[in-house]
Parts: C-alpha cells; sequence; structure tokens
C-alpha cells in the first residue's frame, strides 16, 4: 500500500519552441524574489530594517542578479561539478556556467554570494551590514522554499531510500543516477514501458539515425522519462523498477523555508530593538541545522565526505556555525543596539 505514487510532474510549464520554454524552475526564483522584496519592504515600511522602502526594488534586483545566481552558479561549479568531473568540465567549455539548467545552483554558494553582496552594499551606501544582512536573512527562507518545491517538480534531489513510508515517492529520474541502484534496471524499465505503451514502443523501434550508438540508451531514458509524465500505463510498467523514496525536497522547503521563515519572522517583529547581527546570526544557526538534519533523507548528490557518515551538504553546513558564532557574539557586543544602528 505504500509508494504507489510515480513522480510525473512536468518541468516545463509551456515551450515556444525547442530552445525557448518556461520552466517552474525559473518561476521558482522569480517567485522567491517577490516575496522576498513584498516582505522586504514591509519591515522597511515598519521601519524594521535600515533601507527605506523605496530603495527595496533596486536592492532585490541586485542581490538576485549579484548575490544569488552569480554565487549559486559558481558555488555548483566550485563545490559539486568540478569535484566531481574535474576542471576540464569547465575549461572545454567555459559557457556551462551559465547553463543552470544543466546542474542548478547551490543554496550555500548563493548564501556566500549573497554574504559578499551585501558587504559592498553597505560600504557603498553607508548603512549597517548586519542591519541589512538581518532584513535579507528574515525573507531569505522564501526564496529557498520556492526553490525546494522546483526541486521536487523537478524530480531532483530526491531522498535516500524509504521502506514503509505512506508518504515516499518513486522518482524515475533515478534511474539514470549511476550511484543508485535504478540504473542497474534501467534497460528492464524501458522494455517494460516498450511493452505498456504503443507510442514508447514506437519511439523504441525507430530511434533517429542520428543518435550515436553509445547514446542509445541515453535517448531512450529521455524519451520514457517524457513518456512517463503523459502515460499511466508507462507508470505503472516501470513503478517495480523503482525504489520509494523520501520526498526530501519537501523535507527541505518546509525546514529551511517554512520553519526558518516564520522563527525569524516572528523574532524580527516580536523584538524590533534586537541588535543588528541576531537575525543573521540565527538564520545561519538555524539553516545549518535544518539542513544537516534533512540531509539525513536526501540521497547524497556528491561523493561522502566520510562515507555513510557526512555528506557534501552537511560538511559545507558545518562552516556556517563559525558564520552564526561570529553574528551573535557581534550582536551580543552590542545589545543595545537598534535596527538602523
Amino acid at each position: 500500500m505504500f509508494a504507489t505514487y510515480v513522480h510525473h510532474f512536468d518541468p516545463i510549464i509551456f515551450s515556444l519552441s525547442e530552445s525557448i520554454a518556461l520552466r517552474w524552475y525559473g518561476m521558482a526564483y522569480l517567485a522567491g524574489f517577490l516575496g522576498g522584496y513584498l516582505l522586504l519592504k514591509r519591515l522597511a515600511e515598519r521601519k524594521l530594517w535600515v533601507l527605506p522602502p523605496e530603495k527595496t526594488a533596486d536592492f532585490i534586483a541586485a542581490a538576485a542578479l549579484l548575490g544569488v545566481f552569480i554565487g549559486g552558479r559558481l558555488g555548483y561549479i566550485f563545490f559539486y561539478q568540478i569535484p566531481r568531473d574535474g576542471w576540464g568540465s569547465v575549461t572545454s567549455d567555459p559557457l556551462v556556467i551559465l547553463r543552470v539548467w544543466e546542474g542548478g545552483m547551490a543554496s550555500h554558494g548563493g548564501i556566500l554570494g549573497l554574504v559578499v553582496f551585501t558587504y559592498f552594499y553597505a560600504k557603498k551606501h553607508k548603512v549597517s551590514w548586519t542591519g541589512l544582512g538581518d532584513g535579507l536573512c528574515v525573507v531569505a527562507p522564501i526564496g529557498l522554499l520556492c526553490g525546494r518545491l522546483a526541486n521536487f517538480i523537478n524530480g531532483e534531489l530526491y531522498g535516500r531510500v524509504a521502506n514503509g513510508v505512506a508518504w515516499a515517492v518513486k522518482f524515475p529520474t533515478a534511474l539514470n543516477d549511476d550511484k543508485a541502484p535504478e540504473w542497474l534496471r534501467l534497460n528492464e524499465a524501458i522494455s517494460a514501458a516498450a511493452e505498456s505503451d504503443a507510442g514508447y514502443a514506437e519511439i523504441v523501434e525507430t530511434i533517429p539515425p542520428e543518435v550515436p550508438d553509445a547514446e542509445i540508451v541515453t535517448y531512450l531514458y529521455h524519451q520514457l522519462i517524457a513518456a512517463s509524465r503523459d502515460s499511466e500505463p508507462v507508470r505503472e510498467a516501470i513503478s517495480p523498477f523503482l525504489e520509494a523514496r523520501h520526498p526530501s525536497q519537501l523535507y527541505e522547503g518546509l525546514l529551511e523555508g517554512g520553519l526558518l521563515f516564520t522563527i525569524l519572522w516572528v523574532v524580527r517583529v516580536k523584538f524590533p530593538n534586537a541588535p543588528n547581527g541576531l537575525l543573521t546570526g540565527l538564520f545561519f544557526g538555524l539553516y545549518a541545522t535544518f539542513r544537516i538534519f534533512a540531509e539525513q533523507f536526501r540521497e547524497p548528490d556528491a561523493a561522502w565526505i566520510i562515507e555513510g557518515m557526512l555528506t557534501k551538504g552537511q560538511f559545507l553546513s558545518l562552516f556556517m556555525y563559525l558564520f552564526a558564532a561570529a553574528f551573535l557574539i557581534f550582536a551580543w557586543k552590542r545589545k543595545g543596539g537598534t535596527v538602523a544602528g
């Protein structure tokens, strides 16, 4: 009775052509920035942030480009892609840095990018760096929530095997993950899907001649994923070859997004005279805690730092405790400070 749901969300909302499409991943970022803007403006109107309301839009736009996008993408390249594929994967094709749809973003990189961006922004506009960061940290979890929902829709960053969990999900994208047991069953899944659906059977029987022999299985995999989104018989056919997994994207969204936002917003509103740096310190400490906990349910998307004990995500999160301690100590020393101080 468990894990009967086979994931079949389409990451594309609609396509204008083969190369132009509106994706949920992009919409998630847009929703995160819009939500952050509206909430930051609300804080500014209530004198709970160091910038006036009229500067909120420009700040969010600059933070999105210079902090989140550049930091998040470079974080993915340096923290995940280069350790996995080597420097040659970048030097042979530098434009891969811009193709976020071929790998995505790293939340740790995005957070680090925002730290650097806010530092220089604060110096240029002569406002408190910690006060500026406090407001941003309050609303940042909204973007994290939207991003994790997009991860779930894309069927990426899925969880570890979860037998007997009523809400577990089967992700067909695991068939293309050489670290997952599903990968060894890809050929069987392709055969079963062909037997269940005439449309997919025709694809298997009429592979375009321009597809190299070495890429036939990859081609059929991508066609299988597309077929599984539209065909219930295909989903039923491949279901036995898929493992029931934790929907860890949703766990992370609820913790790093929903719960973290709620805590920080309540602190900001209930304690308007809290010293600058307090909310930033809480953000780093709580985010690290939630991420380390949630990683217990997430299939590692990079090599283990300590096999079976410490993932790359948990390792990077440990450094965030240092940031948390630094900002909390700063706030404690300025406990008589204010938002504008």
